[in-house]
């Protein structure tokens, strides 16, 4: 399917000065020219105000990196309810993965696993008998168990979420839940999954539960058998959610696998936020299908960013893109692209429908665009160093952060989980936020996730996670990827050598500079001792001066 041709406002480009103008706007007055210090440009219209952090005791009283966004009012619990084999772990661990990557602090909490922890060797159902005392009290323990590790975390280990995964199918078990968190200060959103179908039932215990380590010796019928005892236990005690008893909590009531949805009482946005979400999860088997666009003249060139076409190789990956594709046998397949030439470029080398979305842009890198990492070590070696300190966080002046970018994307996500069988064909920062999403990790390693070019990765969700292939389509590209900082600069030693006192104790730095005093960390000693005076654990890297336009 064809498009119409890019417009100039969805390239991107940045206004173009003439070279006469330029010039001119940069000639000094007459006479001057030999008083001009040599200095670089400024990206901010006060740099001071970015990076100087204020000193207490000889301590830097903040840091850029440890800030945290706190996106809750006050903590919250989520709870949920049902009987076994509801899917309760699944929705548990997906929800803790989506909230963990738009940045909410939040963490599973498994009763079942405190259980095979107090309980070693798994017996049969018969402990989860209602008539068992003995295993009723282990479970309640278990129980007490979590919930004291939710109250440490949220209140002492800075987590805004907790997601206490359980069956809580009584009432009474659900008001004790609700008692704790209000002595504690903590909101309570309740999610239920009810299921009556026998083949999705039979389906989650086949796939999920007979890998359980309850099972481990356990022949396959035998293990089916004991589970679905073990839900009978729970059935004549289960009372679920009523819309009418239970009007005054919040909760969501998930049914049949989706099929209908009770929504009572959202009280905030990340109640909002959670309902949404598992509004649009379902558990359809499918593949994503996720790969940047074929090689790119800047990427040649070693770039950042902007709208440049494809190389002959990039060409080439399209085509045997469209090979591929033909060999998975997918007729529904639906194709994603940016806004931007590259993507658009190899998406047309396929002849099939595809998508634009401006969402999926490259990271934009503000004034840097365009720039090789040589060249903003070499004109901004402050911005360069602190990218290097926190590079989910670092916000390129005019431009955006990872951090950004994630809550760019987050649409995207929402339909990936609606849809079923996906190719995105998008750039490196993107393609590392969305398999950060569906491989859930941290905000630390997400900006270091390797994603060459003209390689497919295929994502096949499963139980609890999520399986990946990595599919390289045999067509040479340059390498784009850049490692992690390693750390190694003794602060004390650059304080000492590059500051001097102030009256009121704080200290400032010598800020005459040349912007090509490189050291062989890869940014200037003076902005390493700029950063670090001034509390920025900087990392230096071997690999800037070895591979200076590599991002």
């Amino acid at each position: 399917m064809k498009h119409r041709p890019h417009s100039e406002a969805h390239q991107g480009k940045r206004p173009r000065v003439p070279a006469d103008s330029a010039a001119a706007a940069a000639a000094p007055p007459d006479g001057m020219e030999d008083k001009a210090p040599s200095i670089p440009r400024e990206l901010t219209q006060n740099p001071l105000k970015k990076i100087w952090m204020p000193y207490k005791n000889g301590l830097p009283e903040t840091h850029i990196s440890q800030r945290k966004v706190c996106m809750t009012n006050c903590p919250t619990l989520i709870v949920t309810v049902g009987l076994p084999a509801r899917g309760k772990t699944y929705i548990s661990k997906k929800l803790t993965r989506y909230l963990n990557w738009i940045g909410v602090p939040t963490r599973e909490f498994n009763v079942g696993q405190y259980r095979r922890e107090c309980v070693k060797i798994y017996k049969s159902f018969e402990f989860f008998r209602p008539d068992n005392e003995e295993g009723l009290k282990i479970r309640r323990q278990c129980a007490s168990a979590a919930l004291n590790d939710v109250r440490q975390y949220l209140t002492e280990d800075g987590g805004q979420v907790a997601v206490f995964d359980a069956t809580n199918t009584t009432r009474e078990r659900r008001d004790t839940i609700i008692q704790f968190a209000e002595q504690n200060g903590f909101k309570v959103f309740f999610v239920e999954s009810v299921c009556e179908d026998p083949d999705v039932i039979q389906e989650n215990i086949v796939q999920v539960k007979l890998g359980s380590p309850d099972y481990t010796n356990c022949n396959t019928e035998e293990a089916a058998e004991d589970f679905m005892k073990r839900i009978k236990c729970y059935e004549n005690s289960y009372e679920p959610l009523d819309e009418v008893l239970d009007r005054d909590l919040s909760f969501i009531k998930i049914m049949d696998v989706g099929q209908r949805y009770l929504v009572n009482r959202v009280l905030d946005h990340i109640q909002s936020r959670i309902v949404y979400y598992l509004m649009n999860i379902h558990i359809t088997p499918r593949s994503i299908y996720l790969c940047r666009h074929g090689e790119s003249e800047l990427n040649v060139n070693g770039r950042i960013g902007g709208d440049s076409g494809l190389t002959p190789r990039g060409k080439e990956f399209g085509k045997k893109l469209s090979q591929f594709l033909q060999t998975q046998g997918i007729s529904d397949l639906k194709v994603w692209t940016s806004q931007m030439k590259r993507t658009i470029q190899t998406a047309e080398s396929l002849s099939v429908p595809y998508e634009q979305w401006k969402v999926l842009n490259e990271i934009d890198a503000g004034v840097c665009e365009e720039m090789m990492y040589e060249e903003i070590q070499d004109h901004f070696p402050l911005e360069f160093a602190l990218r290097d300190q926190d590079k989910y966080r670092y916000r390129y002046p005019k431009g955006e952060s990872y951090e950004d970018l994630v809550q760019r994307l987050e649409p995207v996500i929402m339909e990936l989980e609606r849809q079923e069988n996906v190719l995105v064909i998008c750039h490196q920062a993107v393609m590392r936020c969305l398999l950060a999403y569906f491989l859930d990790k941290t905000a630390e390693e997400l900006p270091y996730l390797k994603c060459p070019l003209h390689t497919v990765l295929k994502l096949t969700p499963v139980a609890y996670g999520c399986k990946v292939e990595s599919i390289s389509l045999n067509v040479d590209a340059v390498n784009t990827h850049r490692e992690r900082p390693e750390v190694g600069i003794s602060l004390e030693a650059h304080r000492r050598a590059h500051t001097h006192p102030q009256e009121d104790g704080s200290v400032w730095p010598d800020m005459a500079f040349s912007p090509r005093a490189f050291s062989s960390t890869g940014c200037t000693v003076q902005a390493s001792a700029f950063l670090l005076t001034h509390g920025v654990n900087l990392t230096p890297n071997p690999q800037h001066s070895k591979h200076p336009t590599r991002k």
